[in-house]
């Protein structure tokens, strides 16, 4: 979108991980306000109207009616967080947020290089967008160690299934939720 820059790219202005996204990347997608390449958006549009806040929580009138059901649906990247990462990124300051999201960063690329059979893209984005570090340091971990002599296929299995399993017991949906026509 023109005239729409920001420093952070991997945290986006209404709280998304853009940085954990798969069409960041794929390099599609800059992150939010990374140049000309951004698609328009109407916070975007906002923040320009609001002295360019940096983050919507910055801005006088956050939370506005743009945040009604914002994490309702997703896009290409799951919303299921966005304002209780807002809510962290706030708490914790840029550089610990993201260094928090570089690490959860290579722990993606980990699972996409060394696990993904070439359908489990989608859902190791938005499992490490919503798990904990922790959790997915301990996975990871687990997969390193007991995956050696297995298939490609088989480790991509193995991968999803203690996903889901740790994703049922924190009561978290790894999957991306589509908006209903309504009708």
């Amino acid at each position: 979108m023109k005239n729409f820059k920001r420093e952070n790219l991997l945290f986006s202005l209404c709280g998304l991980n853009c940085g954990l996204c798969p069409m960041n990347l794929n390099q599609y997608c800059p992150g939010c306000g990374g140049g000309e390449g951004n698609q328009s958006c109407s916070i975007a549009k906002c923040s320009l109207q609001h002295e360019k806040v940096e983050y919507c929580y910055q801005c006088e009138n956050y939370p506005c009616e743009k945040y009604d059901n914002i994490d309702a649906f997703d896009s290409f990247i799951t919303h299921q967080h966005q304002k209780q990462d807002m809510k962290k990124f706030r708490q914790l300051g840029v550089s610990l947020y993201s260094a928090e999201q570089q690490r959860k960063k290579v722990l993606l690329n980990h699972l996409l290089n060394t696990y993904n059979d070439g359908r489990k893209k989608t859902l190791f984005c938005v499992a490490v967008n919503l798990l904990e570090i922790d959790d997915l340091e301990n996975i990871i971990n687990e997969l390193d160690k007991n995956t050696l002599n297995l298939s490609l296929k088989e480790k991509a299995a193995y991968a999803a299934s203690l996903l889901q399993k740790i994703s049922v017991n924190k009561n978290i949906i790894l999957r991306l939720r589509k908006k209903r026509n309504e009708q």
